[in-house]
């Protein structure tokens, strides 16, 4: 901070630098009053959060929703990875650093949430969730050690501390760190963890296609083209199409670890790596690393890393492409829902004013979730691209947006892999469709040439129209045959039959015995 003025508990006017930014200037049995180059502020005394976390909560009421959980505890592994660091290096003593340990600890583990309330949409490029970090764990290992939140000593006060029973949210958790370095870091190793459940789920609703499409392999149907019937091919194929698609989005995502595995820890404000000490620069990524297990490795070129963030722009895309293939997957499930070829599970009630209807709801909500991920694409590309110089000012939208898709594309895939294993096809639909659609005589091109598959369905075409208009004269029943039908007679069952085998229709190409 810069110098500034700022009252004391007394209404004193004093003069604050960095190292005295943040201090206790008051306290008795129920509050505390804490002192930053704003001014004061009473806190319970028994609160974990301090002045500044209690600022950015009352200043940022924007999206009504707080910091991703599993952004604030990859944030507390980075907090941990940075306080042993300065330990190993000697900059930090033992004592403090086990209590800052075992606070990252709780964090992780879930136990703190509750403190963790600052919007997700804040200003200042994201101190104040670095701020709530620091605050929540300087105070709760301050309890660790005996003390009471709050507790935190002035920084003149704890460097000459040799008893390491005070730990300052700045100088001791803070140590050595930026929000700039330690807040895109914490971003990725968040979204790595992510992306890894992603991809499992990928591999989960791959899974699923895949189980069906063995399930339904000797099912014939029709396929479509522009939603129009084209060629018989197995309902099987249908599936293996939904099931390789997959799993590309199962290999992209697995894959986006790459893009995230670059940070800028060590690079302090700018990429510099100004006030952190070089050993501290290229130790502690590889301190990180060890602790997260995630293959993670310092950039090149920090200044770069501070200042851009293109990487998850591009992790972003892909994860717009992976919407994009729920989006048409669960629209191609409801249309096959629709002509009756499969049955998909009856989940819920589809009406409040219609009895028995049943909606294909689950497709209806994947739709959904991918739209939004789509969505979100957008506005992650336009938040990256309003950076400035050596800092991104909107990586906090960023972060929200992009755990958010990846929310969004792992639970949309459980659900969809949960409503595949239930689906059923009714064989007898297909084969109806099969057996009266007029492109049923596609299959037969390469056994009697176009000109006579032709003259074929003319033929069926003809003698159902002569059927129909002796049934309508007598007012009796049709009778018209199918085209199946039709062809067994012109051609044979067993030519007919063969044609249109499940291994026929699956082989790529036909065999050169086919051949007209």
């Amino acid at each position: 901070f810069p110098e500034s003025a700022a009252k004391d508990s007394e209404g004193r006017t004093r003069s604050l630098f960095l190292t005295d930014a943040l201090r206790i200037v008051g306290m008795n049995e129920n509050v505390r009053i804490e002192l930053d180059p704003v001014g004061t502020k009473e806190i319970s005394r028994d609160e974990l959060r301090g002045i500044h976390t209690l600022r950015a909560e009352e200043n940022f009421h924007i999206s009504g929703r707080a910091v991703h959980p599993k952004l604030i505890r990859a944030y507390a592994y980075v907090k941990k990875a940075c306080a042993l660091t300065n330990t190993e290096l000697g900059y930090l003593d033992q004592n403090r650093s086990n209590a800052i340990g075992a606070a990252c600890d709780e964090i992780i583990a879930g136990e703190l949430d509750r403190y963790f309330r600052t919007d997700a949409l804040q200003g200042g490029a994201g101190t104040s969730i670095n701020m709530n970090l620091n605050e929540v764990i300087a105070n709760r290992a301050n309890v660790l050690l005996g003390l009471n939140p709050g507790e935190a000593v002035s920084a003149e006060t704890a460097q000459s501390d040799r008893t390491g029973r005070a730990v300052h949210p700045l100088n001791q958790v803070n140590l050595h760190q930026s929000t700039n370095d330690t807040w895109p870091t914490a971003i990725r190793v968040c979204l790595i963890g992510m992306i890894r459940e992603a991809a499992a789920a990928a591999a989960e609703l791959q899974g699923a296609f895949q189980h069906k499409e063995k399930e339904f392999a000797g099912i014939v149907t029709i396929g479509r083209t522009e939603l129009q019937s084209a060629v018989p091919m197995t309902l099987g194929a249908i599936f293996s199409g939904f099931a390789e698609c997959l799993g590309r989005d199962r290999w992209r995502t697995f894959k986006c670890e790459e893009r995230l595995r670059v940070v800028n820890l060590g690079g302090t404000a700018v990429g510099t790596g100004l006030t952190a000490p070089r050993r501290y620069i290229f130790r502690v990524t590889d301190v990180l690393r060890e602790l997260t297990g995630f293959n993670l490795a310092r950039g090149e070129n920090l200044v770069d890393q501070t200042a851009n963030v293109d990487a998850l722009v591009e992790v972003s895309g892909i994860m717009s492409a992976f919407a994009t293939d729920l989006v048409k997957t669960a629209r191609d499930l409801r249309f096959l829902a629709q002509t009756g070829e499969i049955i998909l599970p009856t989940l819920q009630a589809g009406s409040s004013i219609m009895p028995g209807k049943v909606n294909p709801v689950v497709c209806e909500a994947v739709v959904q979730a991918g739209m939004r991920v789509r969505a979100n694409e957008g506005l992650i590309a336009e938040a990256a691209s309003h950076g400035s110089l050596q800092i991104n000012e909107y990586l906090p939208l960023l972060a929200d947006a992009l755990t958010e898709s990846l929310d969004l594309i792992t639970n949309a895939s459980h659900s969809l892999a949960k409503l595949v294993e239930a689906i059923r096809a009714d064989e007898s639909v297909c084969r109806a469709h099969l057996e009266s659609d007029p492109m049923l005589i596609t299959a037969f091109l390469p056994l009697v040439g176009y000109d006579r598959a032709w003259q074929l369905l003319e033929e069926y075409r003809a003698a159902n129209q002569q059927t129909e208009a002796a049934a309508s004269d007598t007012h009796t029943e049709s009778g018209s045959q199918t085209l199946h039908a039709f062809l067994t007679d012109k051609l044979g069952s067993k030519t007919v039959d063969r044609v249109l085998s499940p291994a026929a229709l699956s082989a790529l190409g036909f065999p050169d015995s086919l051949r007209k």
